[in-house]
C-alpha cells in the first residue's frame, strides 16, 4: 500500500524531511502556515496544498508533524481531529512533552488512529540530504508500517521503545548537547578574562578527546562569525530543557545540573535572545557579556 503522506511544519527540518517523501513519489498533501516559500517550493515538486489542517487530515494515512512545541502539536491535532480517518498515524517529529504526547495517543487511539513520536537527530542540511536520525517510540506495527516511510529522509532509524519513548530519548539528547553548549560557553568566558583566545582553546580541543560535532558546528560561530553554523534557537533550547526538568520531576529524579543548564538559557532568552534568527552558537556572547567580556 502506498501511504498519502501529509505534512503539517515544513520548516528548517520539515522541508527537507517532505523533500525527500516526495522525491521516493509518495503523494503528499501539505499546509501552509507563516512561511510561504517552502510550502510553494513542494508545491512545485509535486505535493498539493491543503486550505486546512482538517483538510490535510482526511486526504492523508499519514500525517507528519514538524512543529515548535508541544503546545502546537495540540493545537493541530485539534484542528484536525474530527477529519482523521481510522488507520491514519500521526507522526510527531516535533521535540515535545512526553507527558502530552501519552496523552494525545490515548485520546487518538479512541478514534482508531495511531500515534508514533519520531524526534529528529541532525541539522537542516542532513534534513535536506536525507541523512536524519529518527528515534522512534511506537507499536511494533506500526514501527513496522513506518519504516519504508522513514527509510528516504533517514541515515539511521531507532526503535527506542513505545509511544512516549522517542520524545523521552530526544530530551535526553538534548539535554546532553545543550548541555556542551553551556559548558563551552563558560569555558570560553572564563579562557578570556584568563588571557586566553578563543583561537588558543580551539588549538587544544579540536582533534582531541573532547572534541565531537556539536563542538565543531557550535563553534563555527565563535571561530568564523558563521550564525548559521548551528540552526538551532535559543529559545528552543530554552523549551526543550523546561522539558528536560519536567521529565525529572516527573520522575522524582533531582536535577541540579540540567536546571543549571536550562536557566543559562533562559537568561540568553531573557536579556534579547528569543528571535528567531538566535542561535544556540550565540550563547557564548551572552555568557561572555554577563562575565564583563566585551
Amino acid at each position: 500500500m502506498t501511504e498519502n503522506i501529509g505534512f503539517v511544519g515544513v520548516g528548517l527540518m520539515g522541508h527537507g524531511i517532505a523533500a525527500n517523501l516526495l522525491k521516493a513519489g509518495y503523494p503528499m498533501t501539505v499546509v501552509g502556515r507563516r512561511n510561504r516559500a517552502p510550502v510553494e517550493d513542494l508545491v512545485s515538486r509535486g505535493a498539493r496544498e491543503a486550505d486546512s489542517a482538517a483538510s490535510l487530515a482526511a486526504a492523508s494515512s499519514v500525517v507528519f508533524l514538524c512543529l515548535t512545541d508541544a503546545v502546537a502539536v495540540e493545537a493541530v491535532i485539534g484542528e484536525m481531529e474530527a477529519a482523521l480517518r481510522p488507520g491514519t498515524v500521526i507522526v510527531d517529529c516535533s521535540t515535545s512533552d512526553p507527558v502530552v504526547t501519552v496523552q494525545l495517543a490515548e485520546r487518538l487511539a479512541a478514534r482508531g488512529v495511531d500515534y508514533c513520536d519520531s524526534p529528529l537527530g541532525g541539522t537542516p542540511a542532513q534534513a535536506e540530504a536525507g541523512e536524519l536520525h529518527a528515534m522512534v517510540g511506537a507499536s511494533e506495527a506500526v514501527f513496522a508500517r513506518l519504516k519504508p516511510v522513514f527509510e528516504p529522509w533517514t541515515a539511521r532509524i531507532v526503535h527506542v521503545g513505545g509511544v512516549g519513548d522517542g520524545h523521552r530519548i530526544k530530551l535526553i539528547n538534548n539535554f546532553l548537547a545543550l548541555g556542551y553548549g553551556a559548558l563551552y560557553s563558560e569555558a570560553l568566558a572564563i579562557a578570556r578574562k584568563s588571557g586566553l583566545t578563543v583561537a588558543q582553546v580551539d588549538e587544544v580541543i579540536r582533534g582531541g578527546r573532547m572534541d565531537c560535532g556539536f563542538y565543531q558546528t557550535f563553534m563555527g560561530y565563535v571561530l568564523e562569525g558563521n550564525r548559521n553554523s548551528h540552526k538551532f534557537t535559543l529559545s528552543n533550547a530554552y523549551k526543550d530543557l523546561r522539558y528536560v526538568e519536567a521529565m525529572g520531576n516527573a520522575a522524582r529524579c533531582a536535577t541540579p545540573i540540567a536546571s543549571m543548564v536550562k536557566n543559562a538559557y533562559a537568561q540568553a532568552v531573557a536579556t534579547g535572545g528569543d528571535g528567531d534568527e538566535d542561535y544556540v552558537c550565540l550563547l557564548p556572547d551572552f555568557v561572555a557579556r554577563a562575565n564583563g567580556v566585551g
